[in-house]
């Protein structure tokens, strides 16, 4: 597919809403780079073990606001999309942001099919999982991470396949002459 010109799309979703499966989906297509800057590659690049970090972030907000950092500047020097749970929020330049919606049911259920394990303990991690990021993303930056009224476009991911809810960004890029 052909850019009118250098682009950023923005693509937010809770876990389990298909952000990762759909951003490296639609970077593919649009044949733009995929930013998903986690702690797993900030590990790798200290040379500390995924667990090491994720410990050493219970106490020292540095690891979080350098992975957050770390994506939009690496978004801000090319075409790309940038799919993370903040992207939506802290890529101000996004030329299209997206948040990827489901129920609480339906990301549950899809984690559960991914991970295996028992439906009622991924619930209930899940439901944990989301409260924690909510009162972070407070604390760290005054985000509330369950108001995006303010998006292009929010796709109820219950409703469509990965493939499908990628055709829809595209429809919106072309509807806003960006390809």
């Amino acid at each position: 597919m052909e850019l009118k010109k250098e682009i950023r799309i923005a693509i937010s979703g809770k876990s389990g809403c298909g952000n990762t499966t759909v951003s490296g989906l639609l970077a593919r297509k649009l044949g733009i780079k995929l930013i998903n800057y986690t702690f797993r590659q900030l590990a790798e690049e200290k040379g500390m073990t995924l667990k090491e970090v994720i410990e050493a972030a219970k106490n020292d907000d540095s690891y979080d606001k350098y992975v957050d950092a770390h994506q939009v500047e690496l978004a801000l020097k090319e075409s790309c999309v940038l799919g993370s749970r903040l992207a939506i929020w802290m890529l101000k330049e996004a030329d299209l942001k997206v948040y990827l919606y489901a129920s609480d049911d339906t990301r549950a259920s899809r984690i559960f099919n991914r991970e295996g394990g028992s439906l009622e303990e991924i619930k209930s991690f899940t439901a944990m999982r989301d409260s924690e990021d909510t009162r972070r993303y407070k604390e760290f930056y005054g985000i509330d991470n369950n108001d995006y009224s303010f998006v292009d476009l929010v796709i109820d991911t219950a409703n469509y396949n990965p493939e499908q809810i990628t055709d829809l960004i595209i429809q919106e890029l072309k509807k806003r002459d960006l390809i």
